[in-house]
């Protein structure tokens, strides 16, 4: 293969290099274009053919339905890694070795305390507001508390920004979801694991002594595996373009929370389960609704099923729908939801239609399921997700302020009004 591309315009060629990257992805190099050319750019709204950036942390092939974290597979990180191992691995490169993750774990319970003025920030907020604008706000609040700029060529304050995050985050999830069911804001429990803190802090009654259930620790802590790093999706792209502007770690964080806050992105699960209710209300047939979703001119769109990046099976699915089967299975939920999203799984992977056009449930299917089995309120469920994608976020913003990355600008194709005079009001 050549390694260089060349474009023909208005009878004149441009030679442009082609990068391949280690997966042997190939890549058109235009920076030199606009000047070359005197001003031609390209266009590709969505940025669906654009490579924003070089990265070493994500490689996803959505045809063959591959997801790997810095070159270790999904299946095998599910299977036998944990969540802080998956975030090590994430920011910094390589998996822990026990003593780098017994640090790790003791860094981050360190800074999980969350300065006391916090509290007066989010008893502010109604109980009506969306828990996702609460966690975007609080963690954008953290820079006020934490003023001081990263030195990002200083590994031990890098370090010690990313322990600290990775230790209040957790605590706002948590007393997010507490204020919005009027319970007292509560710490977890230092001899917990990372996962079985989480689950403490959400759910322990202010009455009651607090038992774990194994079987939600595991399946939470494959949730947060999966959807611990995406490659450059819409909130991680936001979290990249805000911190090239030399923005802080938490505020660029907070970006990327209220990027991910949308229906079309981390909102996804919550659509699943809004689905599931208005199946419910109409009687419960999923026959009926199967059948409203392979009519094209019906306007109903069945949530949860094929995905935009695979086109294959998501890979992350498979491995959810094994923990959503046994969380339902040890918890003996009786509820007419989850009847229905069996129902429509079970006639999705046997009907013709959907099989032919690989229209699969994906993880947003399982994960809503299995959020709605624990007992974790629909507005929430953006919430787990943010808490999953933290390091992947992490992860991005670090590699992109430790490259240098020139802050993000993209052009445009001007479609307006060509210059035109001024007129008095009188003249309008």
């Amino acid at each position: 293969m050549s390694d260089k591309a060349t474009l023909e315009i208005n009878g004149t060629s441009y030679e442009l290099p082609l990068v391949v990257g280690s997966e042997n992805e190939v890549a058109i190099d235009i920076k030199t274009l606009r000047g070359a050319t005197g001003g031609v750019i390209t266009i590709d709204p969505g940025y669906k053919n654009t490579g924003s950036c070089e990265s070493a942390i994500t490689f996803l092939d959505g045809e063959k339905g591959i997801l790997r974290y810095r070159g270790y597979s999904i299946e095998e990180l599910a299977e036998k890694a944990d969540f802080l191992e998956v975030a090590y691995l994430l920011i910094f490169g390589e998996l822990p070795t026990q003593e780098q993750l017994d640090k790790f774990h003791s860094d981050i319970k360190h800074h999980s305390v969350v300065d006391d003025d916090v509290k007066k920030i989010i008893e502010a907020f109604p109980k009506s507001a969306h828990p996702m604008g609460v966690l975007s706000s609080l963690t954008s609040a953290l820079t006020a508390f934490n003023p001081s700029s990263v030195d990002v060529d200083s590994e031990e304050e890098m370090y010690n920004a990313i322990v600290r995050i990775l230790g209040k985050f957790p605590v706002l999830v948590a007393w997010t979801m507490r204020k919005k069911h009027g319970l007292p804001l509560e710490y977890g429990d230092d001899s917990l694991g990372y996962v079985e803190n989480v689950l403490k802090m959400m759910f322990k009654s202010p009455n009651k002594e607090y038992e774990q259930n194994e079987i939600l620790v595991n399946a939470l802590d494959k949730l947060l595996i999966l959807h611990a790093d995406h490659e450059q999706n819409c909130s991680t792209s936001t979290v990249r373009i805000t911190g090239s502007s030399h923005a802080g770690l938490f505020v660029s964080l907070a970006a990327g929370i209220s990027a991910l806050w949308g229906p079309l992105h981390g909102g996804a699960n919550q659509a699943v389960l809004e689905m599931l209710e208005a199946i419910k209300e109409d009687g419960g047939d999923t026959k009926k609704y199967m059948a409203k979703a392979k009519d094209k001119s019906d306007p109903f769109r069945l949530m949860g099923f094929g995905h935009r990046v695979y086109k294959n099976f998501d890979p992350r699915a498979k491995i959810i729908k094994v923990a959503a089967d046994e969380v339902l299975g040890d918890l003996g939920v009786e509820d007419p939801i989850l009847d229905i999203a069996k129902g429509l799984e079970k006639e999705a992977l046997e009907d013709q239609y959907f099989v032919d056009r690989k229209l699969y449930p994906n993880v947003d299917f399982y994960s809503g399921i299995i959020y709605r089995a624990m007992g974790i309120p629909v507005e929430m469920f953006t919430v787990m997700f943010a808490l999953g994608r933290l390091p992947g976020w992490i992860a991005q913003w670090r590699e992109m302020r430790l490259r240098k990355e020139p802050i993000g600008r993209p052009r445009q194709l001007y479609t307006g009004e060509t210059y035109r005079p001024f007129k008095t009001i009188n003249e309008r």
